[in-house]
């Protein structure tokens, strides 16, 4: 166990089975607590570890007071799962099931206020749940994937042409069962890389050395698959059937995730907050956007769960 350098809370290494393999999870407690708190659950978009800047939301919400839990999916970061960098959109989604119902399973938490905190990739992953029957007592969605046909337009025609024979390569492979093959996730304009948006890899640089990371630390592929059903994935479709209060963070220049789509999508919601920011898809996590959404973010929490109900 660790403790916040001021005893605000404290941070377990922990682990939940999802089905028969262990996905490691970061349980961060607040101190001084006498009754039960809200728990928000949070895991990182497409293919990226929780290490990479979680961390830092979940400083601030622990701070606050509530319970927070961090974890990677299958296959990625702390994680088992072989072969490694394997993205599978339904069981990311169990996996979010059972990394709730380990929320709800903690002492100190309250079960009937779990907050679904997804970004980018998992920002659709939470929403796509919470429109299915997931009984989140709230969803906060960043810069959320809600539709895959936007999402694949928005790579342009030259780079599907460019990494589409990865991704059939790799499903032949996956039918004969060999070992993957892998590409970037992200890339430079022109390379052949899922994110090759002009930002791309200024905010992924930015995003490792505010986490106190290098190049090298973590994988940055993925199962070249996934990209056969990015496109399919749209889960912006259920979005009129959210029933809890959830909050869509929007970046106008958003060049992976659009922004006219999930401006679109968010206006199905029944009970949906929406901000707008200027910047691209990789701007919320650092300075200077980071402050102000993760403001935004223990702002809506603090009125939509708050820690006294």
């Amino acid at each position: 166990m660790t403790t916040s350098d001021d005893a605000q809370y404290s941070r377990d290494d922990e682990w939940f089975d999802s089905e028969g393999l262990r996905c490691a999870v970061a349980v961060f407690r607040p101190a001084a607590t006498t009754a039960d708190t809200p728990a928000v659950v949070m895991a990182h978009g497409f293919g990226t570890p929780r290490a990479v800047r979680l961390y830092a939301y979940a400083d601030v919400f622990a701070r606050a007071g509530y319970t927070v839990i961090v974890f990677d999916y299958r296959h990625f970061g702390e994680s088992e799962g072989e072969p490694r960098q394997l993205l599978d959109i339904s069981k990311q989604h169990q996996d979010w099931r059972n990394a709730v119902a380990y929320a709800r399973s903690l002492d100190g938490v309250d079960s009937r206020r779990i907050v679904g905190w997804g970004t980018s990739f998992a920002g659709g992953h939470v929403l796509a749940l919470a429109g299915t029957g997931e009984d989140f007592a709230a969803v906060i969605a960043q810069v959320p994937h809600v539709d895959g046909f936007a999402a694949v337009r928005a790579t342009g025609l030259r780079n599907a042409l460019r990494i589409m024979p990865s991704a059939i390569a790799d499903q032949a492979r996956a039918l004969l069962k060999r070992s993957p093959r892998y590409i970037n996730s992200v890339g430079r304009p022109g390379d052949p890389a899922v994110m090759t948006s002009p930002d791309a890899m200024d905010g992924r640089t930015r995003m490792l050395a505010a986490s106190g990371l290098k190049d090298g630390d973590y994988l940055e592929t993925v199962a070249a698959r996934i990209l056969l059903r990015i496109g399919l994935y749209s889960p912006g479709r259920t979005a009129a059937a959210i029933q809890c209060p959830t909050l869509i963070q929007i970046m106008e220049d958003d060049a992976v995730t659009p922004a006219a789509v999930a401006i679109k999508t968010a206006r199905k919601i029944p009970d949906a907050t929406v901000h707008i920011h200027q910047g691209g898809h990789f701007d919320p996590y650092t300075e200077p956007k980071f402050p102000i959404i993760v403001d935004e973010q223990l702002s809506f929490l603090r009125r939509t769960v708050p820690l006294a109900p």
